[in-house]
């Protein structure tokens, strides 16, 4: 995970220096936007607790088309979306055919276990503004998987040393996502929030998972 959040953080760099570019050449018809959120599981795996701070990050660049002749657009680009899921619970065997979440028992010490997942989005958008820059955005996303992987650090023994594990290709995951996507703001700030409807893991193959994302939104360009 922590190569997918360099390579977030690389191309969000490049695409903002290309932004700024590609605006200045085309009236502003180009728009990038940053998202800071954390997750709120509306359906979390039978006995598990979830962190109450679940941090997530996503970018993503859009073409802008102004809607007939009025200041409102529809937008639609690319970008990468990251989730990090912190419970007190894990993943028994991420090969197995199905995947299933056990809480970490109580005699051991551990400082976090989590499951991340990164997505290429495919954005698109209203944006309706109004007078003194308000603005309101609906809209909707598909995501395609990219990665996936859990972490550990604490015991795995009582008394036992503390331990960092990491595994890769968590088995399951659902390949495709989408949901709506709703945004409310002012000027370069706005209020984001993100429904998906779809599981986390494949029916039958994992606990049902429903993330809603809520943060903020930056939109710099």
């Amino acid at each position: 995970m922590k190569k997918a959040g360099l390579l977030i953080a690389l191309l969000a760099i490049i695409f903002t220096s290309q932004a700024q570019l590609i605006t200045s050449k085309t009236s502003k018809n180009v728009s990038v936007g940053f998202d800071v959120y954390t997750d709120i599981l509306t359906k979390a795996p039978a006995g598990v607790e979830m962190r109450a701070i679940n941090q997530g990050f996503s970018f993503s660049t859009t073409y802008n088309f102004k809607v007939a002749k009025t200041n409102h657009i529809f937008a639609i680009g690319a970008g990468l979306r990251t989730h990090n899921f912190f419970s007190n619970s894990r993943i028994d065997d991420v090969r197995a055919d199905t995947i299933v979440f056990t809480p970490i028992d109580e005699k051991l010490n551990y400082k976090r276990s989590k499951l991340g997942l990164v997505y290429l989005d495919i954005p698109a958008e209203f944006r309706f503004r109004f007078k003194e820059n308000w603005k309101i955005g609906l809209g909707f996303k598909m995501g395609i998987a990219l990665d996936s992987k859990v972490k550990y650090r604490g015991q795995t023994e009582e008394a036992g040393p503390y331990r960092l594990l990491k595994e890769k290709r968590v088995n399951a995951i659902e390949k495709y996502t989408f949901g709506p996507t709703l945004r409310v703001g002012y000027k370069w700030i706005n209020v984001f929030a993100f429904y998906q409807p779809t599981r986390v893991f494949q029916r039958e193959l994992g606990p049902e998972m429903y993330p809603l994302s809520v943060g903020l939104t930056i939109t710099p360009y």
